[in-house]
């Protein structure tokens, strides 16, 4: 077999590993980095900064989940809904993710270049964490929390990059960021709680054991509140109050499919989670553009 013939065999494989076929982690990542960008920009972001943190998000995802499974590639295989990933399933190597994980975190880096050196700085910050993520389940009880500032570490980021420093409110919507990551992941997490039980990996699920659920209501509540009270001082107002309602009323939708635990329920809450990101988004967006 050819080497061209070879690498179209491996394509689907490599697809898979970097879960370009569930777009949902892109966004979870690329909704907190879209407030960012409008909120320090006064609404009116420049598009080349748009460009680079949409691509620079979706390649940091994907390298994120290549690193993820070649650290998990040994706990997988005991997980029902992982038990077929590429890494784990022998259709690809484990060189072959972490090759193409520093691959595309050096596309990402490229991308950047033109950028102020904070946000350089910052970016390898960001590598550093997304890249240690995957061992914090080992021994820390909610390594949701940390995989909420790496998913919103493009929050300072985008801020540096438009106003060449890192402000109060961006650390406060990270750590908004970082609740709402207690709350979906630990959706995300009751589907497998489990078999996570079972081989000894540590999540939020089994750390708030039976209360779960009141943990991620709550978790939901601090995230809402603390984005309200920084548009609210930022001076946003009606058309932001309105995706804010609309946005709770998603997470009180995602109430009634998580209280009975069914593991379908959960993981539609979780997937449900990208239409409460936009609609914070939306109000963000909407209050700007009719002020």
């Amino acid at each position: 077999m050819s080497y061209s013939s070879a690498l179209r065999t491996k394509l689907p494989a490599y697809w898979k590993l970097v879960r370009l076929d569930k777009p949902i982690g892109i966004l979870l990542l690329l909704w907190p980095t879209l407030w960012a960008l409008w909120l320090a920009s006064d609404g009116l972001p420049d598009w080349r900064l748009l460009l680079i943190f949409t691509l620079g998000t979706a390649l940091m995802r994907s390298a994120g989940c290549a690193l993820n499974d070649y650290a998990d590639r040994d706990f997988d295989r005991h997980v029902k809904r992982t038990a077929e990933r590429p890494l784990t399933s022998g259709k690809i190597r484990g060189w072959e993710a972490l090759v193409i994980a520093a691959v595309l975190s050096a596309l990402a880096f490229l991308l950047i270049l033109p950028l102020n050196l904070l946000t350089k700085q910052l970016s390898l910050a960001a590598l550093a964490i997304a890249g240690s993520y995957p061992y914090f389940k080992r021994f820390f009880a909610i390594p949701q929390a940390y995989l909420g500032i790496a998913f919103g570490f493009g929050i300072p980021m985008a801020y540096a990059a438009v106003q060449g420093q890192v402000p109060p409110a961006a650390w406060l919507l990270l750590l908004a960021n970082v609740a709402w990551a207690i709350a979906y992941d630990t959706e995300y997490a009751m589907v497998d709680r489990d078999d996570d039980l079972r081989i000894g990996i540590k999540t939020s699920a089994i750390t708030f054991g039976r209360m779960d659920v009141t943990a991620v209501m709550v978790s939901y509540a601090i995230a809402l509140g603390m984005i309200l009270a920084i548009g609210w001082q930022l001076g946003l107002r009606w058309w932001f109050a309105a995706g804010m309602a609309v946005a709770a009323g998603f997470a009180v939708q995602h109430y009634t499919l998580i209280r009975e635990r069914d593991r379908m329920g959960c993981f539609a809450a979780f997937r449900g989670n990208n239409y409460l990101g936009a609609a914070v988004f939306a109000g963000i967006a909407l209050d700007y553009a009719f002020a």
